[in-house]
C-alpha cells in the first residue's frame, strides 16, 4: 500500500458546541470572502481601465481576506525567511485548500491551477476573480503556457504553483513534476528570472491525527471544511521562504525542479524535527 491508498479521516462527529463553531466561523468566513469579492470586483472596474493586467490594488483585498480568514479559523502562521523581491515565481508543497489562505496572507501572488478548478462552484468564481492562471498539465501545451506566463510575469505578477500536482496528507513531500518549470526558461522572460521555494509544514492541534490538515483521496471539500470549522482549537503552520533560485543558473527544467524540491524537503524535515524537540 502507498500512502494515498489509505482512507482519509472520516467526517467528524460534530458536537452541539461544534455546530455552534461551524455556524459562527462559517458565517464570518462567508461574509468576509464574498463581501470582499464584491469589493474586489468593484475596485477592478476602476483598476482595469487604468492599469490593465498589472492589478496594483486588488491583490491587497485578497491578502486581507486571507489574513482575516485564518484569524477566524484560529490557524496561526510562523513565517520565516525573506519574501523574494523582483521578477519571479513561487513554488510550494501542497497539503490542502488552506495553502491558498496561508500563502496569500504572506505575499501578494497569483496562483496557477489546473483548468478543472475554473468550473468548481464557488471556488472557481473566486479563483477567476482573483486572477488565477488556469492551465492543463500537458507537455503538448508547454508553448501556450509559456506565453501566458510571459504575459503575466511581464505585468509584474508573481505566480505560484504546486509542483507536486496534488494535495497530500500534509506529512510528506512527493516528487515535483517538472513540466511547468519549462515555462520559466522562456527567452521572453527577464534574464534575472527567479523561482523561490516555500515550505509549508502544518502542525495539528493536540489530540488530533498528524494528518488533520491534509486533504487527499476521496475526502470532499465540504467534509474537510466542516472539520476545520468545527475544531475547538487549531494548531499552526510553518511558512518557510527559502533563498530564490536564479533560473539561468540551471541547465534545464529538471535540474531547476530538483533544486526547488530539495529546498522544500529540507525545510519540511527541519520543521518536523523542531516540533519533535530534536
Amino acid at each position: 500500500m502507498i500512502w494515498d491508498d489509505a482512507p482519509p479521516p472520516p467526517a467528524p462527529r460534530v458536537s452541539f458546541l461544534g455546530w455552534g463553531r461551524v455556524v459562527l466561523r462559517g458565517t464570518a468566513l462567508f461574509v468576509v470572502v464574498f463581501g470582499c469579492l464584491l469589493l474586489l470586483l468593484a475596485v477592478r472596474l476602476v483598476e482595469r481601465p487604468l492599469h490593465g493586467m498589472s492589478r496594483p490594488w486588488t491583490p491587497w483585498v485578497t491578502q486581507g481576506v486571507c489574513i482575516t480568514g485564518l484569524r477566524i479559523l484560529g490557524l496561526r502562521r510562523d513565517v520565516r525567511g525573506a519574501v523574494m523581491k523582483g521578477t519571479g515565481a513561487v513554488v510550494a508543497n501542497h497539503a490542502s485548500w488552506l495553502d491558498i489562505f496561508v500563502l496569500n496572507a504572506s505575499k501578494r501572488i497569483y496562483f496557477v491551477a489546473k483548468s478543472e478548478v475554473a468550473g468548481w462552484p464557488g471556488i472557481g468564481w473566486l479563483a477567476r476573480a482573483t486572477g488565477t492562471v488556469f492551465i492543463r498539465r500537458d507537455p503538448r501545451e508547454a508553448k501556450a503556457q509559456q506565453k501566458v506566463f510571459e504575459e503575466r510575469l511581464g505585468a509584474g505578477h508573481r505566480l505560484l504553483f504546486f509542483p507536486e500536482g496534488t494535495s497530500t496528507d500534509g506529512q510528506r513531500i512527493i516528487p515535483f513534476k517538472t513540466t511547468l518549470f519549462a515555462a520559466f526558461r522562456s527567452g521572453g522572460l527577464p534574464g534575472d528570472m527567479q523561482v523561490q521555494p516555500v515550505t509549508l509544514a502544518y502542525h495539528a492541534p493536540e489530540g488530533t491525527p498528524a494528518t488533520f490538515y491534509g486533504w487527499w483521496g476521496d475526502q470532499s471539500f465540504a467534509a474537510h471544511m466542516l472539520t476545520m470549522l468545527a475544531a475547538p482549537r487549531h494548531g499552526w503552520v510553518d511558512v518557510i521562504y527559502h533563498s530564490p533560485l536564479v533560473v539561468s543558473d540551471f541547465a534545464d527544467r529538471k535540474e531547476l525542479a530538483r533544486a526547488a524540491e530539495t529546498a522544500v524537503r529540507a525545510g519540511f524535515e527541519q520543521a518536523r524535527l523542531e516540533r519533535a524537540g530534536v
